[in-house]
C-alpha cells in the first residue's frame, strides 16, 4: 500500500495543532481560530468562441477577527476548496505575524490562463467580479483581493473597474483589490514586493549570529549558493535582488521544463528573457539544462528558494535535501512531514507565513493610499527637501566663515537633498516590517524552551495577536 501523502490542509492544521498547544489558550478559542469561517462556490457560463463555457471559482474567509479580510485570487486548473482553505489560514496567520490589520482571505478560479486570449481572460475575469461582488466577496471594507499565481497587476485592474462599474457611488471602489497598475491607483513598489520581502527577511536573518550559527553558515549573503525552484513574479525578483544586490550566486533554477545550473552563477535577468521568450528554460546559452526537474532541489547548496507551489518538498525527498538554510517565498513548498524530518537534519526554515509576507505587507500601503485618495511622501516630500536644503547651505555657510573650506562631497549631496518618493517609501515600510516581524519570531523561537524552531515560533507569535483580538471582544 502506498504511503499517505500529506495534504497541503492537513500540513497547515498539524502546523498550527502543534503551536497552539504548546500555549493556554481558553477553552474552545484553538478551534475557533483553527476552523475556516466560509467558503462560497461559485458557478457561471461565459459564451466564448460560439458556446458557453462553465466556470467554477472559489472565495474562502477564515477569520473575520479584523476586516476588511485580505488573500489573492489564482487562476489554476489546480485550484480546490481545500487549497482554498488552507490559503486563506495561512493569510490569517501571516496578517496577524506582521501586524497587518487584516483577516485571512483567498480565492481562485479553476481555469488555465494560458488557455484563452486577453480579451476571453478579461470577459471571465469580469463575470467572476460580478459573482463575487454580489456575495459582497469583493468590497473595500470587507474583502480585499490581490494577485496570486496566474493572475497580476492585470487583472487586478479588470476587477477594480468591474467593481466600480458595479458600485459607482463607491469613493472607495479603487481600494476593492490590491496589485494594481500604478495608472488604476496600484503603489509603487507593489510588482516586486514578495520578493523584495524575500530579499529583507534573508538580510535580517544574517544580521544574527546566533541564527546563523545554527545553520551553519556565517558571513553575509556575497557569495552564498542559492537553489531557486520557480522563476515566476517572487522567484525572479528574490533571485535578481539577491544577486546584483547583494552579490549571491544563484547556482541553479528549476523550471516547468527543466533546469539550469552555472556553478559561477546565473544571468538572472537573461533566464528570464529567454524564458519570456520561449516558454521554457530549454536553449538557454547561460548554463547547464537538464530535465530531471524537482531532483535538484536536492542539489547541494546554502540557500534553497521554492517558490512555486506547495509540498514541493515533502516526506519523501527531504532527507535527501543538501542546503543549509530553506527560505519558503512559496505557501506551503513544505508538508509537515518533511518539516520534521529537516529539523532533525539542522536544516533551518524562514517560513512561508514571514518569508513571503512582503505581497501582504505592501498591499496594505495600497489600500490605504487608496482610502486617502493621496500619494506616499506626496505631502512631506518637497518639505523633507527644503529643510535638508537648509542644513547644507548653513554647513557650508560656516565652513566657508571660518576658513575650514571642505566641501560634501557630489553624490552625498544629491542624494541628501532627495526627499523619500512613494518607492523608497514602500521599501522603508517593508523593510521595517520584515526586520520588527523576524526579532519577535526570534524572541519566542530562543527563549522559549518548547519552541524548537522559527514556524513553531511563527504560528505562537500569530495565534497569541489573534487570541488578544478575541479576548478584547469577550469571546
Amino acid at each position: 500500500m502506498a504511503a499517505h501523502k500529506t495534504s497541503f490542509r492537513d500540513s497547515v492544521d498539524r502546523m498550527f495543532t502543534h503551536a497552539a498547544g504548546l500555549m493556554s489558550l481558553a477553552p474552545g478559542l484553538e478551534e475557533k481560530i483553527r476552523v475556516c469561517n466560509s467558503t462560497y462556490t461559485v458557478r457561471f457560463g461565459v459564451r466564448l468562441r460560439g458556446q458557453i463555457h462553465t466556470f467554477t471559482g472559489y472565495r474562502s474567509v477564515h477569520s473575520e477577527h479584523m476586516e476588511p479580510v485580505k488573500g489573492g485570487i489564482r487562476y489554476s486548473l489546480d485550484v480546490n476548496q481545500d487549497e482554498v482553505e488552507a490559503l486563506a489560514a495561512l493569510m490569517t496567520y501571516k496578517c496577524a505575524l506582521v501586524e497587518v490589520p487584516f483577516g485571512g482571505s483567498k480565492g481562485g478560479l479553476c481555469i488555465d490562463p494560458r488557455a484563452w486570449n486577453e480579451e476571453e481572460l478579461e470577459r471571465i475575469t469580469r463575470r467572476f467580479t460580478y459573482e463575487l461582488s454580489r456575495r459582497n466577496l469583493i468590497s473595500p471594507s470587507q474583502n480585499v483581493p490581490a494577485p496570486d499565481m496566474g493572475t497580476g497587476e492585470r487583472e487586478m485592474a479588470w476587477m477594480a473597474d468591474a467593481y466600480k462599474r458595479l458600485h459607482p457611488d463607491d469613493i472607495n471602489a479603487k481600494a476593492c483589490v490590491t496589485g494594481k497598475p500604478r495608472t488604476a491607483g496600484g503603489i509603487d513598489g507593489r510588482v516586486e514586493a514578495t520578493g523584495r520581502g524575500v530579499q529583507y527577511a534573508l538580510r535580517e536573518v544574517f544580521r544574527h549570529d546566533d541564527v546563523m550559527k545554527r545553520a551553519g553558515l556565517s558571513g553575509d549573503l556575497g557569495g552564498k549558493r542559492v537553489v531557486v525552484q520557480g522563476l515566476g513574479n517572487v522567484g525572479y525578483h528574490a533571485a535578481q535582488f539577491l544577486s546584483a544586490e547583494d552579490g549571491s550566486l544563484v547556482t541553479c533554477v528549476i523550471e516547468r521544463d527543466g533546469v539550469i545550473r552555472n556553478p559561477k552563477g546565473i544571468n538572472i535577468d537573461a533566464l528570464r528573457g529567454h524564458i519570456q521568450s520561449t516558454g521554457g528554460v530549454k536553449g538557454f546559452a547561460g548554463g547547464d539544462f537538464t530535465e530531471d526537474g524537482l531532483r535538484a532541489l536536492e542539489d547541494e547548496c546554502d540557500i534553497l528558494i521554492p517558490a512555486a507551489v506547495e509540498s514541493v518538498i515533502d516526506g519523501d525527498n527531504a532527507a535527501r535535501l543538501r542546503c543549509k538554510l530553506i527560505i519558503e517565498a512559496a505557501n506551503g513548498p513544505v508538508t509537515a512531514d518533511a518539516d520534521e524530518i529537516l529539523r532533525e537534519k539542522g536544516v533551518v526554515i524562514i517560513p512561508d507565513m514571514y518569508a513571503n509576507a512582503g505581497g501582504v505587507t505592501v498591499s496594505y500601503f495600497e489600500w490605504v493610499k487608496n482610502l486617502s485618495q493621496i500619494s506616499l511622501g506626496r505631502l512631506e516630500r518637497r518639505h523633507e527637501e527644503a529643510r535638508a536644503r537648509m542644513l547644507v547651505e548653513e554647513l557650508e555657510r560656516l565652513s566657508a566663515d571660518t576658513g575650514l573650506n571642505w566641501t560634501l562631497s557630489k553624490g552625498f549631496k544629491e542624494s541628501f537633498l532627495t526627499g523619500a518618493d512613494e518607492r523608497e517609501l514602500v521599501r522603508s515600510g517593508l523593510d521595517d516590517t520584515m526586520r520588527t516581524s523576524f526579532q519577535k519570531m526570534k524572541e519566542v523561537w530562543l527563549n522559549n524552551s518548547k519552541v524548537h524552531d522559527m514556524r513553531t515560533a511563527a504560528y505562537v507569535v500569530a495565534i497569541r495577536r489573534i487570541s488578544n483580538v478575541y479576548n478584547s471582544l469577550g469571546l
